[in-house]
């Protein structure tokens, strides 16, 4: 079993676990559709269903709310996938995903890649995989070109 990831922190940004008191800003960026449906999830319906989430999907090791250094906001979400869960690539044991999102406002600010770089890093140093794996769904070119 992996445990929980260590809070990360880059320049802007903090990676640390979901908490169910994000529910709120999880459903604020989660509910617009251009946000779930590229990355390949319903819109989320409400804040009870933003709290469903973190309290499922979210609560998987390594997988993290991605929160602003400036405001303490939660505007996105990045994570490691392994071998043996659900994923989009076929991997072995030792080879992970990394997947991610972030709302709309946030677009192209260069906020997921500072993310992932991190990711990374703890991936191939830290997790000791031997590959990383990153898809996109169809259409998504913002996904495609991080």
């Amino acid at each position: 079993m992996k445990l929980p990831g260590p809070n990360i922190v880059t320049r802007r940004l903090v990676l640390r676990p979901w908490l169910e008191s994000d529910a709120g800003a999880l459903y604020k960026y989660a509910s617009d559709p251009g946000i779930g449906l590229a990355a390949g999830w319903p819109p989320h319906t409400s804040v009870e269903n933003s709290l469903e989430v973190i309290r499922t999907v979210f609560s998987a090791p390594e997988t993290y709310a991605v929160v602003l250094k400036e405001t303490g906001e939660p505007v996105g979400s990045a994570g490691i996938m392994f071998g043996e869960g659900l994923h989009s690539a076929e991997m072995k044991a030792d080879e992970g995903e990394i997947g991610y999102w972030i709302g709309r406002p946030y677009w192209g600010q260069g906020l997921i890649p500072e993310a992932v770089r991190c990711l990374l890093r703890r991936c191939f140093e830290e997790l000791g995989m031997s590959a990383v794996w990153c898809g996109y769904y169809d259409g998504n070119t913002k996904s495609q070109e991080t």
